[in-house]
């Protein structure tokens, strides 16, 4: 059983220095947390979608124990409402992904390429070379 990639797998490409590593390594971590928050967006999205469709619930329940006047003050003031002013939770997702996801990640992706020869986490493989036990069947590659 070979546990080793071949070294072109594992290895900075020929002519890319350690600072380059290292900057690509910072750089490669960024888009990560960008994840991160593009994932709490959703978060919000989905949260702020589902207390709206619970207000359903209480508009009917409120109608049903004859509180009409409560019923409709619920529809009027915050059935639907924006939760960001002029915005619904997904158009928050949409500006975040047209804004700054997106031209975030093809920035990324366009500058990986050049240097590494788009060769993603150089530096992430360097630690797990170093880190692995040679031999152990869970420090494969």
């Amino acid at each position: 059983m070979i546990d080793r990639p071949p070294a072109s797998l594992r290895s900075q490409p020929p002519g890319v220095s350690e600072k380059t590593v290292a900057a690509l390594g910072a750089l490669t971590k960024a888009p990560e947390t960008t994840e991160r928050a593009r994932g709490h967006l959703y978060g919000f999205h989905q949260l702020t979608g589902t207390a709206d469709f619970q207000l359903d619930d209480a508009v009917r329940l409120l109608r049903e124990a004859d509180h009409q006047t409560q019923a409709r003050q619920v529809e009027w003031e915050v059935f639907g409402r924006n939760g960001i002013p002029e915005h619904w939770a997904f158009q928050n997702v949409e500006a975040y992904n047209n804004s700054y996801y997106r031209p975030f990640a093809g920035i990324e992706q366009d500058i990986v390429a050049q240097p590494a020869g788009g060769r993603d986490h150089l530096h992430e493989a360097r630690l797990k070379e170093l880190r692995r036990t040679n031999g152990h069947p869970d420090h494969t590659w």
